[in-house]
């Protein structure tokens, strides 16, 4: 139980750091950084021994699992637990790191900040939210993490609320993310009323002894992956991504490397064995088009952190086609790569911004946008550490050999190869991916070469250009050095090992995966295709490498001739193929209209005429009612009864004198009228 136990810390102590931040942080030391920082370097540590001890114990089928209920009604009981195994234990290592390289990185980028100690409190409740969503063994308490990953994204994506653009696009990130988000909790319920268990193992067991398959299986499959969808902003979620970088840079960097949309994957790969082939091919053909969508849009963007954005959207599309095709593992490879040169990237950019806004404001030139690449140049000589480090991450991501990338995009070519030599009707995968790979290449060293390379663009602000202070390059160093293939490679602790720690420890040959055995086909097929994908992988790498040095560095094609050759196709793609105005004219409009109607008619209509028209009935009656009530019950009968009684009390009162003759007359002439009525 030793893991369990460290889990537990792992995930508490950022919430911890949260509660002291956002109650007492800006009445401690620094605004509290430190408490914060300290609390995710403790979960670093014990993510790492956690690691050590995985890799020594060597043991591919390793899990521990705790569980306890939450409530219990008889016919309806949840249980809620956390599930330890291999690849858990590599994700909170993923999510520790980056999170406290971004936890530093954050202490001179955002120095100075009005809400500082805010910032770090969020930071917290985001990597605590994430770890809960690593941890849980079953889909509602990762629905409950998930939604929470929800609210901190919305949180720090509107860090600086004050700006329009910060605000909407917090907006934007927190409702998109409810689309996808109702397809989840549909597929879930759909799950639990087969079931009648939401734990991951009863879940398998159940699918595999068939208590749901057929339509409802692919259902419940799609259905959980549209949260994925959501998160993962993959087509046509898609739009939310991009406009998320109005939040600071060191949040870009956890959130897409390590927390949000690392999320989405870690689900897909999670809920792989129920997904039934008709499941998968939704995911692959999902996966293969955002992967290339997302590639074209980034090759003509300005913006140095929306290239990343579309970069990263283009990269979860990837992992998601390794799911949709089988080799689902290739998947988690990548996402693990994938979190360490992306987020090296972003704190790169990150690094050039900060010194960019210092140039401008030594300049007092307030206007000229500091994230622009093309008022950039010539930062190499300038920036050596982040040249350096953004370089060996740049040639990750485009898979040159020798770097990560290239081991884990190879994996995922391969499967995706490999697939359509089983299904050749589906050839548009691989085309999708290798697309990609070659587009990949082609705007990551665009971005290089406009910001690093070349001549200075705004040669008066050259030399108020600088190098970042050590606490932000101290991640760049980290991150750049674990862009290399060795540390991904290397056969830790077993010598029978032909493969590196991430294969023996996370691909066992041997094991059975419950689900889909028509993926286990593919994924054994990969094995056979990798050489012809990693020959064409590494062909349409060299073709975008050599197409950007042309364009860029050598000139001997124009970028602003071919794109006024290209058209339609440039200004679509530079204008993100108008999918945020198609979304606002023909959804988020024909929306507020239908909304304004309904309004109307409940207003003017209902309310009016029926709620208030049954008031105006009511009101009537009650007048007509109050009416009779008074003058007809009160004043006749009940008043008119109370007068009878007075005047004959009156009248008894005369009679009533007190005089003995008048009583005596009273009977001698009472027995007068007796004696008259008896006589006739």
């Amino acid at each position: 139980m030793l893991f369990i136990n460290y889990s537990l810390f792992i995930l508490f102590l950022p919430l911890l750091a949260f509660i002291i931040q956002i109650f007492f942080g800006k009445k401690l030391p620094r605004q509290g950084d430190w408490v914060s920082i300290l609390a995710i370097i403790t979960t670093l540590i014990l993510a790492v021994i956690m690691f050590v001890k995985m890799l020594y114990g060597y043991d591919p089928n390793f899990k521990q699992e705790a569980s306890f209920t939450w409530f219990d009604m008889g016919e309806f009981r949840v249980r809620l637990g956390f599930l330890i195994d291999n690849i858990t234990i590599i994700m909170l290592l993923v999510v520790s790191l980056i999170s406290t390289c971004t936890h530093i990185f954050s202490t001179e980028y955002l120095k100075g900040d009005i809400r500082y100690s805010r910032y770090f409190a969020y930071l917290g409740l985001f990597t605590f939210s994430m770890n809960g969503i690593v941890l849980a063994n079953n889909l509602i308490s990762m629905y409950m993490f998930w939604e929470l990953v929800g609210v901190s994204s919305y949180l720090l994506i509107g860090h600086w609320f004050e700006k329009d653009s910060a605000a909407d696009a917090s907006k934007k990130a927190f409702l998109t993310n409810r689309v996808g988000d109702i397809g989840f909790f549909i597929g879930i319920m759909l799950i639990y009323n087969a079931i009648g268990s939401f734990a991951f193992n009863d879940i398998f067991n159940g699918v595999a002894s068939e208590m749901i398959a057929g339509t409802t299986l692919t259902l419940a499959g799609v259905g959980l992956f549209m949260g994925a969808m959501g998160k993962s902003s993959q087509f046509p979620l898609h739009i939310w991504l991009p406009d998320a970088m109005e939040g600071p840079t060191p949040v870009s960097a956890l959130m897409h490397a390590a927390t949000m949309v690392a999320a989405g994957v870690y689900l897909s790969v999670r809920i792989f064995p129920i997904l039934t082939p008709d499941a998968l091919l939704v995911v692959a053909y999902v996966g293969g088009f955002t992967a290339l969508f997302a590639a074209s849009i980034a090759i003509t963007q300005r913006d140095i952190k929306k290239v990343l954005a579309y970069s990263t959207v283009s990269q979860l599309g990837y992992m998601i086609l390794a799911v949709g095709t089988g080799v689902y593992t290739a998947a988690f490879f990548h996402l693990l790569t994938h979190a360490m040169f992306k987020a090296n990237l972003f704190y790169g950019s990150g690094s050039v911004i900060h010194s960019m806004h210092h140039a401008l404001h030594e300049k007092h030139d307030h206007q000229t946008d500091p994230q622009d690449m093309m008022n950039m140049g010539g930062f190499r000589k300038k920036m050596p550490i982040t040249h350096w480090s953004m370089l060996f991450s740049t040639m990750a991501i485009a898979g040159v050999p020798l770097f990560s990338g290239f081991l884990s995009k190879d994996a995922i070519l391969a499967g995706t190869l490999s697939f359509a030599q089983h299904h050749p009707q589906h050839f548009l995968l691989p085309f999708f991916g290798f697309g990609a790979a070659m587009m990949t290449a082609f705007y990551m060293f665009r971005m290089m070469f406009l910001t690093f390379y070349g001549k200075p663009q705004l040669p008066e602000l050259i030399d108020d250009i600088h190098e970042s202070p050590k606490v932000m390059s101290g991640p760049l160093v980290l991150l750049g050095g674990l862009s290399f293939f060795i540390w991904y490679t290397l056969p830790y602790f077993n010598p029978m090992s032909s493969h590196g720690w991430f294969t023996d420890l996370v691909i066992p040959r041997d094991a059975v995966v419950p689900g889909n055995l028509t993926a286990l086909v593919i994924e054994e097929g990969a094995h056979h295709a990798h050489h012809m994908a990693m020959y064409i992988s590494i062909a349409v790498a060299t073709l975008g490498i050599l197409l950007s040095w042309i364009f860029y560095i050598r000139k001997s094609l124009s970028a602003e001739k071919w794109a006024d050759r290209l058209g339609f196709l440039y200004h679509y793609s530079q204008n993100k193929f108008y999918f945020d105005e198609n979304y606002n004219k023909y959804i988020y409009q024909p929306a507020l209209r239908l909304a304004n109607k309904v309004a109307w008619i409940d207003w003017e209509l209902y309310d009016k005429y029926f709620i208030n028209g049954f008031g105006r009935l009511t009101n009537l009656a009650s007048r007509v009612t109050g009416k009779f009530d008074y003058e007809a019950i009160d004043q006749v009968l009940v008043d008119g009864t109370g007068r009878i009684a007075n005047n004959l009390g009156m009248l008894l009162k005369k009679i009533q004198t007190g005089k003995l003759q008048n009583y005596l007359l009273y009977v001698t002439g009472g027995l007068i009228i007796l004696m008259i009525i008896q006589t006739f």
